[in-house]
């Protein structure tokens, strides 16, 4: 990809380096241990796609305030401490190929670590009145544990259709990320009709997104996820769930059985990635993403010509195009 994050970056670049002294300030605890595992945190951080999103959205709507500094230190403390919790809940020891905090400090540690971090960010927006982008905010955090939860249960009977499919990675993925292009709306002083569009905005491109990260799955590129990992945690992602449809009566039972009972064994793993290649399961996929990604360019075509403008289509186009 000839674009990099910080060429799409640019007419923000300032922004961003602020931001990110402001946000060291906002995780500073008095406790040592806290502070110890924070800047931990802070450092391992990763392409700060998120509040990119935020700030570029204030700009393609009017200007940036003070509130999108809040707004996008907000999301990053609730994001960060929806991550520890995954981590807990996952039993996950790596979060971007370092320790995750619950293998250095143990899940006790990690889930006050988390819990700290959410309340950081809730006392951010209360002490500066900040309710419209608190409601935004609290409203994603709830969809982000709903759709977890929808996952779980449909995990079970691996009976997920594509709408509920759509449902999970609406709520899961795509919420947080039209939270962003929301806060950022609201900070600039949009209407509440502006806000709107930019969060469904914001969910198009978060959808596209996962479709993405699904189509990982499938392939060969180093993404920092093992290949197959979703068939081996027996999440249905939409290659699957079409190939699945597509399949006869017996061989669809095969590979559920796989799926339900073999998932350990890399050969038969290795068969489900097979079957749902052959079966056109990508391109489906590939499609798919590529149509939100489309409705998503249209929408932000709506707003007026600018650099924030631009920067946001590079942003959308990246999410697609990169290979991790």
């Amino acid at each position: 990809m000839s674009l990099t994050v910080a060429d799409i970056q640019a007419p923000i670049a300032a922004e961003m380096e602020l931001f990110e002294q402001k946000f060291r300030k906002q995780m500073k605890s008095d406790v040592m241990l806290l502070d110890q595992i924070t800047k931990y945190i802070v450092k391992r951080k990763g392409k700060q796609l998120r509040p990119m999103f935020v700030f570029l959205m204030a700009g393609v709507c009017g200007q940036i305030t003070e509130s999108t500094y809040r707004g996008a230190s907000l999301i990053e403390l609730c994001h960060t401490a929806s991550l520890v919790h995954d981590d807990v809940v996952d039993e996950s020891n790596y979060r971007r190929g370092f320790f995750s905090i619950n293998a250095l400090w143990k899940n006790k540690v990690a889930v006050l670590v988390g819990d700290y971090l959410l309340t950081r960010g809730l006392f951010l927006a209360i002490d500066n009145n900040d309710h419209d982008l608190l409601r935004i905010v609290t409203m994603a955090v709830r969809e982000l544990s709903e759709g977890e939860l929808l996952q779980i249960e449909k995990a079970r009977r691996l009976d997920i259709t594509e709408d509920v499919y759509y449902e999970i990675i609406r709520q899961k993925t795509a919420s947080l990320i039209a939270a962003c292009c929301a806060v950022g709306a609201c900070s600039a002083g949009s209407d509440p009709a502006t806000v709107e569009q930019a969060r469904v905005f914001g969910e198009k491109v978060g959808i596209a997104f996962q479709i993405k990260d699904d189509l990982f799955d499938y392939g060969t590129a180093e993404v920092g996820k093992p290949l197959g990992i979703d068939i081996k945690e027996k999440k249905m992602t939409l290659p699957l769930i079409y190939a699945l449809n597509k399949a006869k009566f017996l061989e669809k039972r095969r590979i559920i059985n796989i799926i339900k009972n073999e998932s350990d064994n890399p050969k038969k793993v290795a068969e489900v990635i097979a079957f749902v290649k052959n079966s056109g399961g990508i391109e489906y996929a590939t499609q798919a993403m590529n149509q939100y990604v489309t409705e998503a360019q249209n929408l932000l075509n709506a707003y007026p010509d600018s650099v924030y403008r631009k920067s946001l289509h590079q942003l959308v186009q990246y999410t697609i195009e990169r290979s991790k």
